[in-house]
């Protein structure tokens, strides 16, 4: 009998640590993917004007081509959601004309400018291209065409609410 019980003990044991790893397999590999799960706004009121977005990047391979080789306009925005706060850097590699890039502090459909860096220059070769960005927590970015922050009067401290 206590053969059995003894490796009845084991058997849950293992598979209580089996358990364990998996769900922390499973719990690192969703923090590290990249991803953001939904909803993701689609679109933004600012100063009460609403903007909807004409692309958004939700994984790390749209985020990593962003607005590279194609058109903006002045219309044009991009909005670039993480899966958590954190400190996100831009460059603009290939981009077709300077941006305003706007870093986000959000909870639920309300969030908080912390960061605008106005007018960021395109570059064309990897090794020249400067890095953009803020030491500030944010979990969304927005770029849009040059000028766009300062017409919007978008700066540090202004309320975002998305829909």
């Amino acid at each position: 009998m206590s053969f059995l019980r003894s490796a009845r003990n084991l058997f849950i044991i293992g598979a209580t640590v089996l358990l364990v790893v998996l769900a922390a397999y499973a719990f690192l590999t969703l923090q590290n993917s990249g991803s953001v799960t939904s909803p993701v706004p689609t679109n933004f009121t600012v100063n009460g004007k609403t903007y909807t977005f004409t692309y958004v990047a939700t994984n790390d391979a749209q985020r990593a081509a962003g607005l590279m080789n194609r058109r903006v306009t002045n219309t044009t925005t991009m909005l670039f959601a993480f899966p958590s706060m954190g400190t996100y850097q831009f460059w603009m590699y290939d981009t077709n004309t300077s941006l305003d890039m706007i870093w986000i502090s959000a909870t639920g459909k309300t969030g908080t400018v912390v960061y605008v860096y106005s007018d960021a220059q395109p570059c064309y070769s990897q090794s020249s291209c400067q890095i953009y960005g803020t030491s500030l927590q944010a979990n969304y970015v927005v770029e849009a065409k040059a000028g766009f922050a300062s017409s919007n009067g978008i700066e540090a401290g202004t309320t975002i609410q998305f829909g």
